[in-house]
């Protein structure tokens, strides 16, 4: 029953991480137009926003676990991992370029004298964010079609 129950919390928590990110992807083309003060005023709907760092945290323990559960399942086990990685490098990506930007701009509070550098950053290090949680949630999918337990 754990590996059901893994596969379950592993897809809907990835979701959920995925959903934010592509938010940020969708609102990427508008906006990268924006002006300075516009910009800075379209970023406060951010906040709180934070709280997703808990489902990837989630995603990747409970996907990695399922993995792990499934090293024995052939297509099942080198999928779940495929998830993992995914939904780690995702992680990688935030704390390396999207905090960084963050912090610069005291959670786009501030925006300093190159921020549309940090802006390129932030926007496109949440866009590389979405397209690996879409990566990790279809990789979570094919490995729960292939695993011998999906009806168990």
């Amino acid at each position: 029953m754990i590996i059901p129950t893994l596969q379950f919390v592993s897809i809907l928590i990835t979701a959920i991480g995925m959903a934010g990110s592509w938010a940020h992807l969708l609102a990427l083309a508008n906006k990268m137009k924006l002006p300075r003060e516009e910009y800075l005023i379209a970023q406060k709907i951010y906040r709180g926003w934070s709280l997703l760092g808990v489902a990837a945290v989630i995603a990747l323990v409970s996907t990695a676990a399922l993995a792990v559960l499934q090293r024995e399942e052939g297509a099942a086990f080198y999928f779940a991992v495929a998830a993992s990685v995914c939904i780690a490098l995702g992680l990688v990506t935030f704390f390396a370029v999207t905090f960084p930007a963050n912090k610069a701009t005291k959670n786009w509070t501030v925006l300093p004298t190159h921020w549309e550098s940090l802006r390129q950053r932030w926007e496109y290090s949440h866009a590389a964010g979405a397209i690996l949680y879409f990566l990790a949630l279809a990789s979570l999918c094919v490995s729960v079609f292939s695993s011998e337990c999906a009806m168990c």
